[in-house]
């Protein structure tokens, strides 16, 4: 497989995460995250964060600006980063995108980020299959 294909899967992914997180925004999703973040911190004392709307986008805005920051060393198919790109695709790409598809089934409505959700689920299987190669 040439080098440029992991790089391309790559961008791509830094690509899909913004046009998901502006579904996301537009959508309230805080609205739907934050009071379950909350309800899982009471319950099972484990330290999810809470956002408010400019943490989150700050927060992602930084993570998507390290992901373009890292595409030179995909392009030069860096094994480090092959490594470190399977589970942020699994977790980031391949699972949000089932739960947001989930979680819009499970409650019968249209959640917030299911718009972009299959644009995840492409996005992380790709960088997945092009880290694998």
């Amino acid at each position: 497989m040439p080098h440029s294909t992991f790089g391309l899967a790559w961008v791509g992914f830094a690509i899909a995460i913004p046009l998901h997180v502006a579904d996301e925004a537009t959508h309230d999703f805080l609205g739907v995250y934050n009071p379950n973040a909350r309800a899982i911190r009471r319950r099972f004392h484990v330290p999810i964060p809470v956002f408010s709307l400019r943490g989150f986008i700050v927060a992602l805005s930084s993570a998507v600006a390290l992901l373009l920051i890292l595409s030179p060393f995909a392009f030069q198919d860096a094994h480090w980063l092959r490594a470190l790109a399977i589970p942020v695709a699994i977790l980031v790409g391949i699972g949000n995108g089932c739960i947001h598809l989930g979680g819009s089934i499970l409650y019968r409505r249209w959640m917030p980020g299911v718009l972009t959700a299959p644009l995840l689920l492409v996005a992380g299987s790709w960088l997945w299959w092009g880290a694998c190669q």
